[in-house]
């Protein structure tokens, strides 16, 4: 006889394999806090309906709070045997509280309780994420404030292409994470939903108010279809698809900052505390939190086509195959947080080497463009302008000059148009000055981008 506790139709007893094969308390188990939270809000819609008394309601909540403090207090035992964390709970209140805990789950499944404390957690998770995203855009944009006259190299296809402002490039970053904080904000819409009450996936027949237990959990709304309640998993997808995008701009920042703190470009130098250095090569000082960082999101990439993987076949409702939606959740909460963490924490400590950067605008001819552009204010039609600074290029590169490096009668040779002005006009000041367009790197603009990101996060 099986002594389970869904095990009346059963006359055997779960073979040892089947139980660790089936078990899933080594990952679930952190989700004891949001279980004993929908336990005990179940009981007091239970109570308020009159389908359990309020002295059978008032020893089950008090033994639910005297389960959770055994958990905290790691006086639990874990085992197999009990399969999930919702069983763990039960029995555990039953040892408490006796036989009347076997009226804890009365008009509800496994089904709708899952669904519910995944819910309860990623909730949590979700507004915990908005705020480090918050610290991390404040750490950048505080970099940025400090920087808005620092001039860099520009980049396309990795080749020195326009000078721009470091901070209007941590600016492209802070307009990438707060993306990121948007689609978790937008997310909330779907995932503030309340699923208990949908039992195994047809609704109960008892007299529930599932209206007053979303109000009691401070859910938004209650879920409207109980099939799609239990067998929904879309806001786990959405979650680790916003995780994932987000992961890919930390990555893309990470490949920067690890080239930027190389020897041949030294733009930045990252504090001993954020890297780390070799068994063998004593003067080696190597970047591996960005490293790490880019590493890490090839498992949150992973953990996204792990779960739509799982998802793509399933019929209505619950499917045993939803287990294994926790660990690609858990690990891509965790991964996400530590690297926000540890980045917020080390943009508070890179020396930005403006010098370095500064000269590194001066060749490569990042004011060809700008050459161009002075010939269109003398009339000149802009491709054919194009060309005339290609040529001038060309032959600065035979001469091993930079365009500002010609002479002016070796300037004029390509147009009569050209003037001594072309000087001035092309210096490095003057074409980050004039990009002012909306957006643009310009000091103006870029200033003003600062105290417009600085207001919104209350800095």
């Amino acid at each position: 006889m099986s002594k389970k506790l869904w095990g009346g139709r059963f006359v055997e007893s779960t073979d040892k394999l089947m139980e660790a094969f089936n078990a899933s308390i080594d990952v679930d188990k952190r989700l004891y806090e949001s279980d004993i939270k929908g336990s005990q809000a179940h009981l007091e819609m239970m109570e308020k309906q009159g389908i359990i008394s309020s002295e059978d309601a008032e020893i089950l909540v008090q033994g639910l709070d005297t389960v959770k403090t055994r958990i905290d207090n790691n006086e639990m035992a874990f085992t197999d045997a009990l399969e999930d964390i919702h069983m763990h709970v039960e029995e555990n209140l039953g040892d408490v509280c006796g036989a009347v805990a076997k009226k804890l789950h009365t008009g509800r499944s496994r089904n709708d309780q899952v669904a519910l404390d995944v819910r309860i957690y990623l909730r949590e998770e979700t507004l915990n994420l908005i705020r480090m995203l918050k610290d991390f855009q404040a750490a950048l944009v505080t970099l940025a404030d400090a920087n808005k006259k620092t001039v860099m190299p520009g980049y396309t296809h990795m080749q020195r292409a326009q000078p721009v402002l470091f901070a209007h490039h941590m600016l492209a970053y802070y307009q990438m994470f707060k993306r990121d904080m948007e689609r978790l904000e937008d997310s909330m819409t779907r995932l503030d939903v309340m699923p208990l009450g949908s039992a195994a996936l047809a609704g109960t027949g008892f007299p529930i108010d599932r209206e007053y237990t979303c109000q009691v959990l401070g859910f938004s709304r209650v879920s409207e279809n109980s099939m799609d309640a239990v067998s929904d998993r879309d806001f786990i997808m959405e979650f680790i698809s916003h995780a994932s995008i987000c992961m890919i701009h930390l990555s893309r920042l990470s490949e920067e900052l690890i080239l930027w703190s190389t020897s041949e470009f030294a733009f930045i130098t990252i504090s001993d505390a954020f890297t780390t250095g070799s068994s063998i090569m004593p003067q080696k000082k190597n970047p591996d939190a960005c490293e790490l960082v880019r590493g890490k999101t090839g498992r949150v990439v992973g953990n996204l086509m792990a779960i739509l993987t799982v998802m793509k076949s399933l019929p209505m409702a619950y499917n045993k195959d939803m287990q294994e939606d926790k660990e690609p959740l858990f690990d891509t909460v965790d991964t996400l947080k530590i690297c926000l963490d540890v980045y917020t924490r080390m943009f508070s400590h890179i020396d930005i080497h403006k010098d370095r950067m500064r000269a590194a605008c001066m060749t490569g001819f990042l004011n060809a463009t700008d050459f161009a552009d002075y010939l269109v204010n003398k009339g000149v039609a802009f491709r054919t302008a194009h060309g005339i600074a290609g040529k001038a290029v060309n032959f600065a590169l035979d001469q091993g000059k930079e365009l500002d490096g010609l002479s002016f009668e070796e300037m004029r040779s390509f147009s009569d148009l050209i003037e001594k002005d072309v000087y001035d006009f092309i210096s490095l000041e003057a074409m980050v000055a004039r990009r002012n367009s909306y957006g643009g790197t310009g000091f103006d603009n870029v200033a003003a981008a600062v105290d417009v990101a600085k207001k919104e996060l209350g800095l």
